[in-house]
């Protein structure tokens, strides 16, 4: 549990700007009643002169308070609004450390809003990623999920596995009657409606994690078929070393590009073939080793010859979930060639041509359903993702024992899958999760 008064560069001071100091705790008043001279009226701006142990003037500016539990901690909240000088605001900060302040870890102010019920996991979390986010898009699915649309989906959930865990628990001790008699209908058909609501809050995180962490795609071909040419004309400049002579990518190059306001990172890698010198053969291992981690694989294929670059890249892409196929330059074909396949795109790295195509698909693949952006859209992480993967087994596991009448492991199944829904929100199974989640956090959040 958090003790103590804390104190933070809330915001990060520029010249000419406005730098605010953060104070949360129980001390907060009493050192800003020092520092300013004077009591403050809760939710009222003051404007003050902040002054040092001497009483000589540090700077002047606006003292704000919070009153607990009305505040962003829960606590006794104060903000000192001083000109943006680093010297100036680090000054402020020591002058209410000598006062028994001391110095916020990372992500404290968010993790004392956490403990005092102010936030719960999944919203604090949200915190970080509308800071971190790069694009409106994304700003706004981190703001809904901080407003609790993502947590409310949550624990809608959870009421329901308490009330099946209820009666599921309560036909335990009837265990000598038929499940029929104790309303085994109701119970598969309340579990039945649990699953597929948590089938739908899975796709909807996914995407939502998708959309706070991109996609991880690698840029995969024969030589010279445009690999970098392709990662250049996505990136807008140029990135990766082109030429005609075979090979010339030899490492992985890594570049985060935003496709329509959807993330992705992109791998150029070394082309794919037989042969080749030793440092060629490295580059074409780790190429391989990427592909296997990516969730998308973007295979490049020169236009004028598809097959044979489709058939030297069929055994590297056995394994990819998701494969995008590319003809590029297009601009070589002669005047009426047959289109490409259905679903494969045929382009020009080097002209332009083709790629507004690509880059719609691309967002599509980024943000799923076609690419439109709705306004349920919520940010996820990974760990969400994973815990209710975790709960959607555990529910098919409780429905396999509740077909078999065997009510003691449907039980324990359902208790399974309550406390993974349970680690999203904090509610239950955080403990071991706060440390890593609020060090990731900036000071002063």
């Amino acid at each position: 549990m958090a003790t103590g008064t804390i104190v933070a560069v809330a915001t990060p001071p520029g010249s000419g700007g406005v730098g605010i100091v953060r104070l949360s705790g129980p001390g907060a008043r009493a050192i800003a009643r020092e520092v300013c001279g004077r009591s403050l009226r809760p939710r009222h701006a003051h404007h003050v002169r902040f002054r040092d142990a001497a009483g000589d003037a540090i700077d002047d500016g606006i003292a704000l308070l919070f009153a607990a539990p009305a505040s962003y901690t829960g606590e006794d909240v104060v903000e000192l609004q001083g000109h943006g000088s680093p010297v100036l605001l680090q000054a402020l900060v020591a002058r209410c450390c000598g006062l028994g302040a001391r110095m916020a870890r990372p992500g404290e102010f968010t993790e004392r809003a956490f403990l005092n019920g102010r936030l719960d996991l999944a919203q604090a979390e949200a915190v970080a990623d509308l800071i971190a986010a790069a694009d409106l898009t994304a700003a706004r699915a981190a703001r809904r999920s901080l407003d609790g649309r993502f947590s409310r989906r949550v624990e809608d959930l959870a009421e329901a596995l308490v009330a099946i865990r209820v009666h599921a628990e309560a036909a335990i001790d009837f265990a000598d009657e038929p499940l029929e008699t104790l309303g085994g209908a109701e119970l598969s058909a309340r579990l039945g409606a649990a699953r597929a609501g948590l089938a739908a809050l899975l796709a909807e995180a996914d995407r939502g994690r998708r959309l706070r962490d991109g996609l991880h795609a690698v840029i995969v071909g024969p030589p010279n078929a445009g690999k970098s040419s392709l990662l250049n004309a996505l990136a807008g400049s140029e990135r990766a070393i082109v030429t005609d002579v075979a090979g010339t990518t030899r490492d992985l190059l890594r570049e985060t590009v935003h496709v329509d306001g959807a993330a992705l990172t992109l791998v150029d890698t070394a082309g794919l073939r037989a042969g080749g010198d030793a440092i060629e053969r490295e580059g074409m291992r780790r190429a391989r080793a990427e592909l296997e981690r990516a969730g998308l694989a973007i295979a490049v294929l020169d236009a004028r010859d598809p097959g044979a670059g489709r058939a030297a890249l069929a055994a590297d892409l056995e394994g990819a979930p998701q494969v995008l196929w590319l003809h590029n330059k297009a601009d070589l074909l002669p005047a009426g060639a047959p289109p490409p396949p259905e679903g494969e795109l045929r382009l020009s790295a080097r002209t332009g041509q083709g790629m507004e195509a690509l880059h719609a698909r691309l967002h599509a693949l980024v943000v799923g359903d076609g690419g439109a952006p709705t306004e349920g859209e919520f940010t996820a992480r990974a760990r969400h993702v994973d815990a209710l993967r975790r709960a959607a087994l555990d529910l098919e596991a409780a429905a396999a024992a509740l077909e078999g009448e065997t009510l003691e492991l449907a039980a324990e199944s359902l208790r399974d899958a309550h406390h993974a829904l349970g680690e999203i929100t904090g509610r239950m199974g955080a403990d071991d999760l706060l440390g890593q989640i609020f060090s990731r956090f900036c000071i002063g959040k």
